[in-house]
């Protein structure tokens, strides 16, 4: 990975070997074999170092599941505020249960993702009904990084968090910075200075990884995908898509359903 990125999901990462550290919006967090941690994607993140051996499965949980899931009010504000959640009960069979996934996910049979993204939400849902601690309040900031202010934390923190409940639905730069109380042009100013894209471009990968995600496991049409990702037009979505991806949706669902993509989200 060149650097660090971002996505819409909810990412959960399980250790099968070795160790691997993370750059986690300027702190480094170390995970090693057994464990199982989990993120929101648009907390800048980054793998800055493994164990020469280490293996991980990386899965994603689609944003629309994690908010329709009432009964995790508390937790999600954590991920939300950019919390590094570690599950603190495992189970003897979660190595075997997040192989199945993975294979499953790849293997591409559109029924099969279903039953998974089920399957990851409820074992997200047990996590936080079990137990968990932030792996950000054992981490320190990393030397030389910029130290921010609590409030301006903040508000970044709730544009995110407006950005990821809305972001389907019409809504302007306007509305995020409103969302934090902040005059609009200095709220882009911040979201920029946090999080390194516009509140612009934020909200567009939000609706492309929704795209995406809906291409893969739906047998929707492209002009269907468009709209309920958020799009008011086609020619947008198609401008967006190929600058993001490369490729026309339609060739990009192909590729990925024939088992050549590098990514499962």
């Amino acid at each position: 990975m060149s650097g660090p990125h971002m996505h819409s999901q909810i990412e959960l990462n399980f250790v099968l070997k070795g160790a691997m550290t993370y750059w986690f919006d300027g702190r480094e967090l170390s995970v090693d074999e057994g464990r199982l941690c989990l993120f929101w994607g648009m907390v800048p993140h980054q793998v800055i170092d493994r164990l020469p051996g280490t293996q991980f499965i990386c899965l994603y949980v689609p944003m629309s599941a994690f908010l329709g899931t009432a009964s995790l009010s508390r937790f999600r504000e954590a991920v939300f505020r950019g919390s590094v959640i570690e599950a603190l009960h495992l189970r003897p069979w979660d190595r075997e249960v997040f192989l199945r996934w993975r294979d499953e996910l790849l293997g591409g049979d559109e029924s099969d993702i279903e039953i998974v993204r089920s399957e990851l939400t409820a074992r997200v849902m047990r996590i936080e009904r079990e137990g968990w601690r932030d792996l950000r309040e054992q981490a320190s900031l990393i030397q030389n990084s910029n130290h921010r202010d609590a409030d301006w934390v903040q508000h970044v923190e709730l544009m995110l968090r407006f950005i990821g409940e809305h972001a389907l639905e019409d809504i302007s730069t306007d509305d995020v910075g409103r969302a934090a109380g902040l005059h609009p042009n200095y709220a882009m100013n911040v979201f920029k200075r946090g999080v390194g894209m516009t509140i612009n471009q934020a909200i567009i990968r939000h609706r492309l990884d929704t795209a995406q995600s809906l291409l893969i496991s739906t047998d929707m049409q492209v002009t269907e995908v468009a709209y309920d990702s958020g799009f008011s037009s086609l020619s947008a979505f198609y401008e967006a898509f190929h600058k993001r991806f490369g490729e026309k949706p339609v060739q990009y669902r192909k590729r990925m359903r024939q088992g050549h993509g590098d990514r499962i989200t």
